[in-house]
């Protein structure tokens, strides 16, 4: 057993070394396998080292050649550049050459000519002495000959022209003087109608002052602006003079035009509720200003005329006696006073079984005229009946009107109505008073003083009549000139207007240019 038990660890521990033997050459041959796999991947991996090294050489040297090709192809476009520059230089060079070779030769020819005009002045003042000896000669000889010098001849002279003009004045005086003594009359009725009439207010107090309500007196300040600018540029936009004082709260408006008046209230009030107050917000406010009160001037003109049931009367006739609502005759509102013309003369053509419609349209415009007539020549009545011809009305009626003071003969009788419903109005009593109207006539004979002058584009009589700020036209009058016409205005004012204490001339210069960027 023994010995049974020996063999069999024999043969086991043989079978582990036949089984690690195998196992040995097992592995071995796959380790050649690897080995060779390897080598193989070694190799391949070699060669496209070799190839993509080949290719990067190529690539390298293709780019390098591009960029050769690029760069010799940008120097020869900046060679060619830098040669047409030279060429471009070159001409000009050559015309800078010939124009100073031009202004060479013009030198030349200006000192030329110089030369020839000095020597011609020289001529010319050798003439002018030789003249001028031969004056003294001919005038001592002729002293010589009549035996007087001559300003003793000079003073002989004056005098005779003197004594004829003298006594021409003294004629033309005594005959001026004869006819205003006999037409005295008529010429101051005449006057009374074409000037007081129209522009006459009822008092001072009521027509040419307005007031302001303010916030508060702050608000004063902000009117007033920096300088004074802002109360400046109201008072040149509305030809009214504005009036801060001490009295709380307001601000008082001057002006005797009523229209000016209106608007420059109307502004100043939408400025103050605005509260943006600065020159550019004032021309626009003003301006503003200006068409609503020309509506409610239209709007006036229309109801007027609708009361007196007239539907076809033409837009600027209806403008026309909307204006009139503005306009005071001796105190009486010219537009409430043509309506009561019109309601009489309608009376009256109904008890005298005539044509009412015609009789009620002669009164409603016996006094359109007054609305313009300050602007024109002739009396009111007369531009009346201008006025009315222009706008399309009948013949009947545009005589009635220009009938009305008897300055031309009523063709109908509804025309010759008018003077005598005219003057019924006028009658009434309280209807009119008469205590301004040299009043507004100095200060309106003030403005058409001004507007005499040419280059005036605007005037405005301010501060009761104590001053006339006249507003030029820039491109027509210079500074110089400015002062020039306000020294001229002064002396005109001086010979041609009577009044008490004195008038400040202001002339204004403005000179604005506007650019638009769009």
């Amino acid at each position: 057993m023994d010995q049974l038990t020996y063999i069999e660890f024999i043969m086991f521990f043989s079978g582990i070394a036949i089984g690690i033997f195998t196992t040995m050459l097992y592995h071995r041959k796959r380790l050649g396998n690897y080995r060779t796999i390897a080598k193989n991947i070694t190799n391949k991996a070699e060669e496209n080292i070799a190839t993509l090294h080949s290719a990067s050489e190529l690539d390298i040297k293709k780019r390098e050649l591009e960029h050769q090709q690029t760069l010799e192809d940008f120097v020869q476009k900046e060679k060619k550049n830098i040669h047409k520059d030279e060429e471009r230089l070159k001409r000009r060079e050559e015309k800078y050459e010939s124009r100073i070779h031009t202004l060479e030769k013009k030198l030349i020819l200006i000192e030329k000519r110089e030369t020839t005009l000095s020597k011609l002045q020289e001529n010319i003042d050798k003439s002018k002495n030789k003249l001028a000896e031969r004056e003294s000669a001919l005038i001592s000889e002729l002293e010589k000959v009549s035996g007087i010098n001559t300003e003793k001849a000079r003073d002989i002279l004056i005098n005779k022209i003197a004594d004829t003009v003298h006594d021409d004045v003294a004629a033309v005086t005594m005959a001026i003087k004869a006819d205003a003594e006999k037409n005295a009359e008529r010429d101051a009725a005449k006057i009374l109608s074409t000037v007081i009439n129209r522009l006459a207010v009822p008092c001072v107090s009521e027509t040419t002052i307005s007031t302001v309500s303010l916030p508060n007196d702050e608000m004063k300040g902000r009117i007033i602006g920096r300088e004074g600018r802002n109360i400046r540029a109201l008072e040149q936009a509305t030809g009214v003079n504005i009036i801060i004082d001490d009295s709380p709260g307001i601000v008082v408006l001057s002006g005797f035009d009523p229209i000016r008046k209106h608007i420059a209230k109307h502004a100043l009030t939408e400025l103050v509720l605005d509260g943006r107050i600065h020159p550019t917000r004032i021309e626009e406010v003003v301006e503003k200003s200006r068409n609503a009160i020309g509506q409610q001037i239209r709007n006036a003109g229309e109801d007027a005329a609708l009361r007196m049931s007239i539907i076809d009367m033409h837009p600027e006739l209806v403008n026309l006696l909307g204006q009139l609502q503005f306009r005071f005759s001796y105190g009486q509102n010219v537009l409430n006073h043509s309506i009561e013309v019109a309601n009489i003369m309608g009376l009256i053509a109904a008890e005298l079984k005539l044509d009412v419609a015609l009789a009620k349209r002669i009164g409603i415009l016996h006094d359109i005229g007054k609305a313009v007539s300050h602007e024109v020549e002739g009396t009111h009545a007369t531009v009346g009946d201008a006025i009315a011809q222009k706008y399309g009305e009948s013949p009947e009626v545009s005589n009635g009107i220009g009938c009305h003071h008897n300055d031309i003969t009523p063709s109908t009788v509804e025309g010759s109505l008018c003077s005598a419903a005219d003057a019924l109005s006028a009658a009434r009593p309280g209807a009119r008073i008469e205590a301004i109207e040299q009043y507004i006539k100095r200060l309106k004979d003030l403005e058409d003083l001004a507007f005499r002058f040419p280059g005036v584009e605007k005037a405005y009589a301010m501060q009761a009549g104590r001053e006339i700020r006249v507003i030029v036209l820039p491109d027509m009058i210079d500074d110089n000139g400015s002062i020039n016409l306000a020294r001229d205005i002064a002396k005109k004012i001086k010979t041609d207007i009577s009044y008490p204490g004195k008038i400040k001339v202001t002339v204004i210069r403005e000179k604005r240019s506007i650019e638009y960027a769009i």
